[in-house]
């Protein structure tokens, strides 16, 4: 085992740093001790934090970080966060607003961009993952951007999912109708406080009620909490670990991680597939800007130049 990957088995924090950095660059020594790092995986809880923008999902994540740790278990964080479209930087505010946790040895959060992907992840999230993982990180949590109803790809990546909703937006539960319900372990509903928030339990009760129709049969729980203030956090975590006590239990915890790793497969099928059809193309002479252009002036199409680099 390369020095590297040993440093982040035994926990060292500035290893994972490095690790991490290199994965979100894309560096060829990531993958090296990601395939060093892989039998040490599979043991963390992994949590993922989806929603829409305003939900209070960094206040929600920052409260489990603190009742978590007041149990005794280490928690990594994988925060992540949009990417701009035309610098492709990311506004990393997450761990801005995490900072209460910065000083904390068993805490480690990480911010990640979205690097333009539709579903709110991108490749190195599955991989920092895995190195938080290896770390020995009880719990792993994933907050996603909230980008709304698209924003479902988490739930391929952690054994449970909560949707955090808020009352008094019906567009909430519109996005909810449109394509999150099919992926929520757990609904909590934050800023319980505020008028309305028995009628959006209610709506999402009948919402799940017509979901059994749909072919999903297991109960999905409908937590209250006002994270800003810490109430009813405890009752989302011991809803949450609930369930990943019910996949252990019985045959789902194996079907997710093998929904896991065929998602990964193929990512990463797709991705060094890509890069092959591409370099190839170079090669011939036919870089990616001029292939576009001929393509926007309508000398060829995307179809002909995609299997042309297919046959190469």
């Amino acid at each position: 085992m390369t020095d590297l990957a040993e440093r982040v088995v035994k926990g060292d924090v500035r290893a994972a740093a490095r690790l991490m950095r290199l994965i979100d660059d894309a560096q060829p020594q990531a993958e090296s001790a990601l395939r060093e790092l892989w039998p040490k995986t599979g043991r963390a809880q992994i949590v993922g934090i989806t929603g829409n923008p305003g939900a209070g999902k960094s206040t929600l994540v920052d409260r489990l970080i603190g009742h978590l740790r007041s149990l005794g278990k280490t928690v990594g964080v994988v925060a992540v966060d949009p990417t701009s479209p035309f610098t492709g930087g990311a506004i990393l505010g997450d761990r801005i607003r995490m900072q209460d946790h910065a000083l904390d040895p068993g805490v480690f959060i990480r911010s990640l961009a979205t690097r333009g992907q539709l579903g709110g992840l991108s490749r190195a999230t599955s991989d920092c993952v895995r190195v938080l993982d290896a770390m020995g990180k009880d719990v792993i949590l994933i907050e996603t951007v909230g980008v709304g109803q698209d924003e479902v790809e988490v739930c391929r990546l952690a054994h449970s999912t909560v949707v955090v909703v808020v009352p008094g937006l019906g567009d909430d539960i519109q996005a909810i109708k449109a394509g999150i319900l099919e992926v929520a372990d757990l609904f909590a509903v934050n800023k319980a406080d505020r008028e309305g928030a028995d009628r959006t339990v209610r709506d999402l009760r009948s919402m799940l009620e017509l979901n059994h129709v749909m072919g999903k049969d297991v109960d999905v729980p409908i937590v209250k909490c006002v994270a800003s203030r810490g109430e009813g956090v405890a009752e989302v975590w011991t809803a949450i670990d609930g369930h990943y006590q019910s996949l252990k239990n019985g045959p789902g915890l194996l079907q997710r991680e093998t929904q896991r790793a065929k998602s990964e497969l193929v990512e990463v099928l797709r991705e060094r597939l890509l890069k092959v059809a591409l370099d190839r193309l170079a090669r011939q002479g036919a870089e990616l800007d001029d292939l576009a252009l001929r393509i926007a002036r309508r000398q060829t199409d995307p179809y002909t130049v995609a299997d042309e680099a297919a046959r190469l």
